[in-house]
């Protein structure tokens, strides 16, 4: 623990700059392209700072829900290659029980409702 001292000191400039640094980035980047294309009014550097924080909360999310360091879960493809073919009809009633049955339809030639 005392080897990371360093931490202490370097971590708090280093998110400000990083902050600063990306805020001017979305700044210079919206006054340079919304005006020019949609006619919209150039914003200062704290409401490009909203708009980034509004970004990352409506489509960049925060992390990976304390994942870090894990393996992630495999992809569902990868589960189903691995089942025995009982457990994939196993699985196959458990959701159809839930939400109906899937797969190709029993009749192809009825009228659509």
């Amino acid at each position: 623990m005392k080897k990371k001292w360093w931490i202490a000191l370097v971590a708090p400039p280093a998110i400000v700059l990083f902050v600063w640094g990306f805020g001017e980035i979305v700044l210079h980047l919206w006054n340079w392209l919304a005006p020019a294309l949609f006619g919209w009014h150039a914003i200062t550097f704290w409401q490009a700072l909203g708009l980034l924080v509004l970004c990352r909360i409506l489509f960049g999310g925060w992390g990976n829900g304390g994942q870090r360091g894990r393996r992630k879960r495999p992809r569902n493809k990868d589960l189903w290659e691995a089942m025995t073919p009982e457990e994939r009809e196993q699985f196959r009633q458990r959701i159809g029980a839930r939400c109906g049955p899937f797969g190709a339809p029993q009749n192809q030639n009825r009228e659509p409702a």
